[in-house]
Protein backbone atom coordinates (compact mmCIF):
# COMPACT_ATOMS: atom_id res chain seq x y z
CA UNK A 1 0.00 0.00 0.00
CA UNK A 2 1.23 3.46 -0.81
CA UNK A 3 2.26 6.08 2.29
CA UNK A 4 -0.15 8.74 3.10
CA UNK A 5 0.50 12.15 3.81
CA UNK A 6 -2.90 13.52 3.79
CA UNK A 7 -3.84 12.54 7.28
CA UNK A 8 -1.79 14.86 9.01
CA UNK A 9 -0.51 17.14 5.77
CA UNK A 10 -0.58 20.39 7.28
CA UNK A 11 1.64 19.72 10.30
CA UNK A 12 4.27 18.00 8.07
CA UNK A 13 4.07 20.61 5.47
CA UNK A 14 4.62 23.01 8.33
CA UNK A 15 7.98 21.12 9.74
CA UNK A 16 9.36 20.92 6.74
CA UNK A 17 8.96 24.95 5.74
CA UNK A 18 10.58 25.74 8.84
CA UNK A 19 13.86 23.62 7.79
CA UNK A 20 14.27 25.09 4.68
CA UNK A 21 13.46 28.70 5.73
CA UNK A 22 17.05 29.78 6.90
CA UNK A 23 15.59 32.82 9.21
CA UNK A 24 14.04 29.91 11.33
CA UNK A 25 16.07 28.27 14.40
CA UNK A 26 14.23 24.55 13.40
CA UNK A 27 17.15 23.21 11.26
CA UNK A 28 15.82 19.28 11.84
CA UNK A 29 12.80 17.49 11.26
CA UNK A 30 11.95 13.39 11.82
CA UNK A 31 9.28 11.67 10.47
CA UNK A 32 7.26 8.15 11.31
CA UNK A 33 4.68 6.09 10.88
CA UNK A 34 1.32 6.28 13.06
CA UNK A 35 1.82 2.31 14.73
CA UNK A 36 1.88 -0.28 12.02
CA UNK A 37 -0.57 1.96 9.30
CA UNK A 38 1.03 4.33 6.58
CA UNK A 39 -0.35 7.20 7.74
CA UNK A 40 3.17 9.78 8.25
CA UNK A 41 3.10 11.74 11.46
CA UNK A 42 6.04 14.37 12.70
CA UNK A 43 7.80 12.45 15.28
CA UNK A 44 9.94 15.47 16.64
CA UNK A 45 11.53 18.45 15.10
CA UNK A 46 14.93 20.67 16.85
CA UNK A 47 17.25 23.37 16.32
CA UNK A 48 20.06 21.22 17.16
CA UNK A 49 21.47 20.08 14.01
CA UNK A 50 22.68 16.79 13.19
CA UNK A 51 23.93 15.70 16.65
CA UNK A 52 20.43 16.57 18.19
CA UNK A 53 18.71 14.59 15.41
CA UNK A 54 20.83 11.40 15.63
CA UNK A 55 20.09 10.81 18.85
CA UNK A 56 16.65 10.54 18.21
CA UNK A 57 16.25 8.11 15.57
CA UNK A 58 14.72 4.29 16.88
CA UNK A 59 16.06 1.27 16.48
CA UNK A 60 12.50 -0.36 16.37
CA UNK A 61 10.73 2.23 13.85
CA UNK A 62 11.20 3.16 10.00
CA UNK A 63 11.75 7.03 10.31
CA UNK A 64 12.45 9.98 7.59
CA UNK A 65 15.01 12.83 8.56
CA UNK A 66 15.11 16.01 6.85
CA UNK A 67 18.02 18.43 8.36
CA UNK A 68 19.39 21.54 7.10
CA UNK A 69 23.69 22.17 7.69
CA UNK A 70 26.04 24.47 6.61
CA UNK A 71 28.51 23.71 3.49
CA UNK A 72 31.83 23.37 4.63
CA UNK A 73 33.65 24.66 1.65
CA UNK A 74 30.90 27.49 0.38
CA UNK A 75 29.29 28.29 4.10
CA UNK A 76 25.94 27.73 2.01
CA UNK A 77 22.74 25.62 3.39
CA UNK A 78 22.70 22.31 2.45
CA UNK A 79 19.42 19.46 3.21
CA UNK A 80 20.24 16.11 4.10
CA UNK A 81 17.79 13.33 3.80
CA UNK A 82 18.15 10.39 6.07
CA UNK A 83 16.13 7.39 5.12
CA UNK A 84 16.44 5.06 8.60
CA UNK A 85 14.91 1.89 8.43
CA UNK A 86 15.83 0.00 12.59
CA UNK A 87 17.92 -3.25 12.96
CA UNK A 88 14.86 -4.11 15.11
CA UNK A 89 12.42 -4.00 12.06
CA UNK A 90 10.68 -7.16 10.83
CA UNK A 91 11.35 -8.36 7.64
CA UNK A 92 7.73 -7.72 6.21
CA UNK A 93 7.12 -3.97 7.04
CA UNK A 94 11.18 -3.25 5.66
CA UNK A 95 9.67 -4.51 2.34
CA UNK A 96 6.35 -2.60 2.66
CA UNK A 97 8.36 0.50 3.85
CA UNK A 98 10.80 0.55 1.14
CA UNK A 99 8.45 1.33 -1.31
CA UNK A 100 7.46 4.69 0.43
CA UNK A 101 10.91 5.65 0.36
CA UNK A 102 10.06 7.90 -3.69
CA UNK A 103 7.12 9.11 -2.44
CA UNK A 104 9.02 10.88 0.86
CA UNK A 105 11.59 12.06 -1.43
CA UNK A 106 9.20 13.52 -4.17
CA UNK A 107 7.53 15.39 -0.83
CA UNK A 108 11.29 16.49 1.25
CA UNK A 109 12.18 17.58 -2.38
CA UNK A 110 15.55 19.63 -2.36
CA UNK A 111 17.84 17.76 -0.39
CA UNK A 112 21.24 17.49 -1.29
CA UNK A 113 22.34 14.57 0.03
CA UNK A 114 20.28 11.16 0.71
CA UNK A 115 21.52 8.46 3.14
CA UNK A 116 19.89 5.37 3.46
CA UNK A 117 20.54 3.99 6.80
CA UNK A 118 20.29 1.06 9.46
CA UNK A 119 22.34 1.33 12.00
CA UNK A 120 24.26 4.20 14.38
CA UNK A 121 27.35 3.93 12.21
CA UNK A 122 25.81 5.23 9.16
CA UNK A 123 24.40 8.16 10.67
CA UNK A 124 27.76 9.79 12.08
CA UNK A 125 27.73 13.67 11.74
CA UNK A 126 31.02 13.36 10.79
CA UNK A 127 30.35 11.22 8.14
CA UNK A 128 27.37 12.70 6.92
CA UNK A 129 29.71 16.37 6.83
CA UNK A 130 32.34 15.26 4.44
CA UNK A 131 29.57 13.50 2.16
CA UNK A 132 27.82 17.15 2.03
CA UNK A 133 31.80 18.59 1.20
CA UNK A 134 31.65 16.17 -1.64
CA UNK A 135 28.76 17.00 -2.72
CA UNK A 136 28.79 20.37 -3.09
CA UNK A 137 31.21 19.97 -6.66
CA UNK A 138 33.60 22.87 -5.63
CA UNK A 139 37.00 24.15 -3.77
CA UNK A 140 37.12 26.61 -2.84
CA UNK A 141 40.61 26.79 -0.98
CA UNK A 142 42.65 26.79 -4.31
CA UNK A 143 43.83 30.11 -4.36
CA UNK A 144 44.61 30.06 -1.23
CA UNK A 145 46.95 26.81 -1.60
CA UNK A 146 48.39 28.15 -4.75
CA UNK A 147 49.21 31.79 -2.93
CA UNK A 148 50.74 29.93 0.30
CA UNK A 149 53.76 27.97 -2.41
CA UNK A 150 55.23 30.89 -3.20
CA UNK A 151 54.93 32.79 0.06
CA UNK A 152 57.50 32.83 2.31
CA UNK A 153 55.78 31.23 5.50
CA UNK A 154 58.88 31.83 8.19
CA UNK A 155 60.27 29.25 10.25
CA UNK A 156 58.48 25.69 10.42
CA UNK A 157 56.86 25.41 13.53
CA UNK A 158 57.16 22.38 16.20
CA UNK A 159 55.42 19.47 14.80
CA UNK A 160 51.85 19.37 16.18
CA UNK A 161 50.23 16.07 18.20
CA UNK A 162 47.28 14.21 17.15
CA UNK A 163 45.49 14.68 20.49
CA UNK A 164 42.01 15.79 20.72
CA UNK A 165 40.58 17.44 23.94
CA UNK A 166 37.57 15.23 24.28
CA UNK A 167 34.04 16.52 24.49
CA UNK A 168 32.70 15.42 27.80
CA UNK A 169 28.97 16.45 26.91
CA UNK A 170 29.68 14.64 23.76
CA UNK A 171 30.82 11.47 25.41
CA UNK A 172 27.70 11.65 27.90
CA UNK A 173 25.20 11.56 25.28
CA UNK A 174 26.64 9.11 22.93
CA UNK A 175 27.00 6.64 26.50
CA UNK A 176 23.41 7.67 27.35
CA UNK A 177 21.92 7.20 24.12
CA UNK A 178 23.66 3.43 23.81
CA UNK A 179 22.32 3.06 27.18
CA UNK A 180 18.87 4.61 25.70
CA UNK A 181 18.46 1.54 22.64
CA UNK A 182 19.43 -0.96 25.09
CA UNK A 183 17.00 -0.69 27.27
CA UNK A 184 14.45 -0.01 24.12
CA UNK A 185 15.30 -2.94 23.07
CA UNK A 186 14.89 -4.82 26.23
CA UNK A 187 11.04 -3.11 26.50
CA UNK A 188 10.54 -4.43 22.79
CA UNK A 189 11.61 -7.79 23.82
CA UNK A 190 9.60 -7.73 27.02
CA UNK A 191 6.45 -6.14 25.34
CA UNK A 192 6.60 -9.39 22.70
CA UNK A 193 6.84 -11.79 25.26
CA UNK A 194 3.88 -10.46 26.60
CA UNK A 195 2.39 -10.37 23.69
CA UNK A 196 2.84 -13.65 22.80
CA UNK A 197 1.54 -14.98 26.56
CA UNK A 198 -1.44 -13.10 26.42
CA UNK A 199 -2.28 -14.73 22.88
CA UNK A 200 -1.26 -18.32 24.61
CA UNK A 201 -3.71 -17.63 27.16
CA UNK A 202 -6.42 -16.28 24.96
CA UNK A 203 -6.11 -19.48 22.45
CA UNK A 204 -6.10 -21.73 25.62
CA UNK A 205 -9.34 -19.94 26.87
CA UNK A 206 -10.58 -20.01 23.52
CA UNK A 207 -9.49 -24.07 23.23
CA UNK A 208 -11.23 -24.87 26.73
CA UNK A 209 -14.68 -22.66 25.92
CA UNK A 210 -14.28 -24.74 22.91
CA UNK A 211 -14.48 -28.94 25.00
CA UNK A 212 -17.13 -27.42 27.56
CA UNK A 213 -19.47 -26.40 25.06
CA UNK A 214 -18.77 -29.67 22.94
CA UNK A 215 -19.29 -31.36 26.27
CA UNK A 216 -22.38 -29.73 27.04
CA UNK A 217 -23.85 -30.26 23.85
CA UNK A 218 -23.32 -34.10 23.95
CA UNK A 219 -24.69 -34.10 27.03
CA UNK A 220 -27.94 -32.83 25.96
CA UNK A 221 -28.28 -34.93 22.86
CA UNK A 222 -27.45 -38.05 25.13
CA UNK A 223 -30.23 -36.87 27.17
CA UNK A 224 -32.75 -36.43 23.94
CA UNK A 225 -31.81 -39.71 22.89
CA UNK A 226 -32.52 -41.01 25.82
CA UNK A 227 -36.11 -39.28 26.66
CA UNK A 228 -36.82 -40.37 22.90
CA UNK A 229 -36.12 -44.14 24.02
CA UNK A 230 -38.01 -43.77 27.08
CA UNK A 231 -41.08 -42.70 25.17
CA UNK A 232 -40.52 -45.57 22.77
CA UNK A 233 -40.85 -47.76 25.15
CA UNK A 234 -43.60 -46.49 26.96
CA UNK A 235 -45.45 -46.05 24.05
CA UNK A 236 -44.59 -49.72 22.87
CA UNK A 237 -45.67 -51.34 25.89
CA UNK A 238 -48.99 -49.56 25.89
CA UNK A 239 -49.55 -50.80 22.64
CA UNK A 240 -49.12 -54.26 23.79
CA UNK A 241 -51.05 -53.87 26.48
CA UNK A 242 -53.55 -52.25 24.04
CA UNK A 243 -53.57 -55.16 22.25
CA UNK A 244 -53.42 -57.74 24.82
CA UNK A 245 -56.50 -56.46 26.02
CA UNK A 246 -58.23 -56.70 22.42
CA UNK A 247 -56.96 -60.39 21.98
CA UNK A 248 -58.62 -61.65 25.68
CA UNK A 249 -61.56 -59.32 24.83
CA UNK A 250 -61.71 -61.22 21.27
CA UNK A 251 -61.26 -64.73 23.25
CA UNK A 252 -64.03 -64.15 26.04
CA UNK A 253 -66.79 -63.08 22.83
CA UNK A 254 -65.56 -66.07 20.69
CA UNK A 255 -66.19 -68.57 23.79
CA UNK A 256 -69.52 -67.48 24.76
CA UNK A 257 -70.32 -67.69 21.07
CA UNK A 258 -69.33 -71.17 20.84
CA UNK A 259 -71.32 -71.87 24.43
CA UNK A 260 -73.78 -70.60 22.54
CA UNK A 261 -73.57 -72.16 19.34
CA UNK A 262 -73.00 -75.76 21.32
CA UNK A 263 -76.56 -76.19 22.58
CA UNK A 264 -78.33 -78.47 20.98
CA UNK A 265 -81.74 -77.14 21.95
CA UNK A 266 -82.92 -73.60 20.95
CA UNK A 267 -83.43 -72.13 24.20
CA UNK A 268 -86.16 -69.54 22.69
CA UNK A 269 -88.23 -72.74 22.47
CA UNK A 270 -87.39 -74.39 25.50
CA UNK A 271 -88.57 -71.03 27.72
CA UNK A 272 -92.01 -71.04 24.73
CA UNK A 273 -92.83 -74.72 26.16
CA UNK A 274 -91.78 -73.49 29.99
CA UNK A 275 -93.76 -71.13 29.85
CA UNK A 276 -96.57 -73.34 28.45
CA UNK A 277 -96.38 -75.85 31.03
CA UNK A 278 -95.22 -78.47 28.59
CA UNK A 279 -91.87 -80.35 27.87
CA UNK A 280 -89.94 -80.10 24.36
CA UNK A 281 -90.20 -83.06 22.36
CA UNK A 282 -88.02 -83.67 19.48
CA UNK A 283 -91.02 -82.91 17.01
CA UNK A 284 -91.56 -80.13 18.31
CA UNK A 285 -88.20 -78.48 18.58
CA UNK A 286 -86.33 -77.53 15.83
CA UNK A 287 -82.33 -78.10 15.66
CA UNK A 288 -79.96 -75.06 16.42
CA UNK A 289 -78.56 -73.79 13.63
CA UNK A 290 -74.91 -74.44 12.46
CA UNK A 291 -73.24 -71.28 12.15
CA UNK A 292 -71.90 -69.70 15.06
CA UNK A 293 -73.52 -66.57 16.06
CA UNK A 294 -71.41 -63.26 16.55
CA UNK A 295 -71.08 -62.02 19.80
CA UNK A 296 -73.99 -58.94 20.68
CA UNK A 297 -76.31 -60.33 18.12
CA UNK A 298 -79.21 -62.98 19.48
CA UNK A 299 -78.97 -66.36 18.15
CA UNK A 300 -82.63 -66.65 17.79
CA UNK A 301 -82.97 -63.99 15.18
CA UNK A 302 -82.52 -66.27 12.68
CA UNK A 303 -85.54 -67.71 10.59
CA UNK A 304 -86.48 -71.15 11.67
CA UNK A 305 -85.55 -73.90 9.18
CA UNK A 306 -88.34 -76.42 8.78
CA UNK A 307 -86.34 -80.01 8.05
CA UNK A 308 -89.40 -82.42 6.84
CA UNK A 309 -91.95 -80.24 4.52
CA UNK A 310 -94.38 -83.18 5.05
CA UNK A 311 -94.46 -83.32 8.73
CA UNK A 312 -95.22 -79.56 8.44
CA UNK A 313 -97.61 -79.44 5.71
CA UNK A 314 -100.89 -80.78 7.88
CA UNK A 315 -100.47 -77.40 10.70
CA UNK A 316 -101.86 -74.99 9.22
CA UNK A 317 -100.65 -72.18 11.63
CA UNK A 318 -97.26 -73.09 9.94
CA UNK A 319 -98.72 -72.26 6.30
CA UNK A 320 -96.87 -69.13 4.55
CA UNK A 321 -93.59 -67.35 4.24
CA UNK A 322 -90.63 -67.61 6.81
CA UNK A 323 -91.40 -63.83 7.28
CA UNK A 324 -94.89 -65.26 8.93
CA UNK A 325 -93.27 -67.63 10.65
CA UNK A 326 -90.96 -64.85 12.57
CA UNK A 327 -94.51 -62.69 13.03
CA UNK A 328 -96.29 -65.62 14.82
CA UNK A 329 -93.34 -66.34 16.74
CA UNK A 330 -93.51 -63.25 18.00
CA UNK A 331 -96.99 -63.29 18.70
CA UNK A 332 -96.69 -65.76 20.78
CA UNK A 333 -93.89 -64.48 22.92
CA UNK A 334 -95.69 -61.46 23.40
CA UNK A 335 -98.80 -63.96 25.07
CA UNK A 336 -96.62 -65.60 27.24
CA UNK A 337 -95.13 -61.95 28.27
CA UNK A 338 -98.18 -60.83 29.28
CA UNK A 339 -99.57 -63.83 30.90
CA UNK A 340 -96.49 -64.07 32.85
CA UNK A 341 -96.44 -60.44 33.88
CA UNK A 342 -98.14 -61.27 37.15
CA UNK A 343 -95.69 -63.08 38.63
CA UNK A 344 -92.59 -60.77 36.95
CA UNK A 345 -94.09 -57.63 38.97
CA UNK A 346 -94.56 -59.14 41.98
CA UNK A 347 -90.79 -60.78 42.01
CA UNK A 348 -89.38 -57.29 40.78
CA UNK A 349 -89.86 -55.66 44.29
CA UNK A 350 -87.30 -58.29 45.27
CA UNK A 351 -83.63 -57.71 43.61
CA UNK A 352 -82.65 -61.79 43.56
CA UNK A 353 -80.16 -62.80 42.28
CA UNK A 354 -78.21 -59.94 40.29
CA UNK A 355 -75.39 -59.44 37.41
CA UNK A 356 -73.28 -57.30 36.32
CA UNK A 357 -72.64 -56.57 32.52
CA UNK A 358 -69.34 -57.91 31.41
CA UNK A 359 -70.42 -56.75 27.91
CA UNK A 360 -72.92 -54.23 25.79
CA UNK A 361 -75.68 -56.86 24.35
CA UNK A 362 -78.62 -54.93 21.65
CA UNK A 363 -81.81 -57.33 22.33
CA UNK A 364 -82.70 -58.79 18.42
CA UNK A 365 -86.70 -58.36 19.78
CA UNK A 366 -89.31 -57.34 22.39
CA UNK A 367 -88.40 -61.16 24.22
CA UNK A 368 -84.77 -59.66 25.18
CA UNK A 369 -82.73 -56.98 27.35
CA UNK A 370 -80.40 -54.84 26.49
CA UNK A 371 -77.41 -53.45 28.12
CA UNK A 372 -74.33 -51.88 28.04
CA UNK A 373 -70.77 -52.51 30.25
CA UNK A 374 -70.78 -52.25 34.32
CA UNK A 375 -74.79 -52.30 34.75
CA UNK A 376 -76.61 -54.32 36.92
CA UNK A 377 -79.66 -56.83 35.50
CA UNK A 378 -81.78 -58.07 38.63
CA UNK A 379 -84.29 -60.99 39.48
CA UNK A 380 -82.58 -63.01 37.41
CA UNK A 381 -84.07 -66.80 36.78
CA UNK A 382 -81.37 -69.24 35.24
CA UNK A 383 -83.47 -70.79 32.98
CA UNK A 384 -81.10 -72.71 31.01
CA UNK A 385 -77.08 -72.76 30.85
CA UNK A 386 -76.21 -70.51 28.03
CA UNK A 387 -79.85 -68.03 29.02
CA UNK A 388 -80.85 -66.47 31.76
CA UNK A 389 -83.56 -63.35 32.21
CA UNK A 390 -84.11 -60.76 34.17
CA UNK A 391 -84.88 -56.79 34.49
CA UNK A 392 -82.39 -54.81 32.60
CA UNK A 393 -81.44 -50.97 33.71
CA UNK A 394 -84.43 -50.12 31.79
CA UNK A 395 -86.58 -52.11 33.83
CA UNK A 396 -87.97 -54.02 30.69
CA UNK A 397 -87.88 -58.37 31.37
CA UNK A 398 -86.49 -60.35 29.27
CA UNK A 399 -83.78 -62.93 28.22
CA UNK A 400 -79.65 -62.57 27.95
CA UNK A 401 -76.67 -64.19 27.01
CA UNK A 402 -75.57 -65.90 30.53
CA UNK A 403 -71.67 -65.69 29.12
CA UNK A 404 -72.10 -61.88 29.01
CA UNK A 405 -72.51 -60.86 32.82
CA UNK A 406 -70.81 -61.99 35.92
CA UNK A 407 -73.05 -62.89 39.08
CA UNK A 408 -72.94 -60.19 42.12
Amino acid sequence: MSVNLSKNGPALTAAYKEVVDEKSNTNWALFTYEGNSNDIRLAEKGDGGLEELVEELNSGKVMYAFCRVQDPNSGLPKYVLINWTGEGVNDVRKGMCANHVLSMANFLKGAHVTINARAEEDVEPEAIMQKVAKASGANYSFHKETASRFQDSGPQGPVGSVYQKTNAMSEIRKTNKDNFWAQAEKEEEKRRQEERRKAEQERQQLEKERKDREAKEAALREKRDKEKASQIEQQKKYQEQLEAERKEQDKQQWEAASLISQRSVNPREMFKQRERGMTPSDSDVPPAAAASPQPGISPFFQNPVVEDEQEAAPQEQWKGTTLDICNMLNLIFSQVEDSSSCNVTADSSDRGICARALYDYQAADDTEISFDPDEIITAIEMIDEGWWRGFGPDGHFGMFPANYVELI
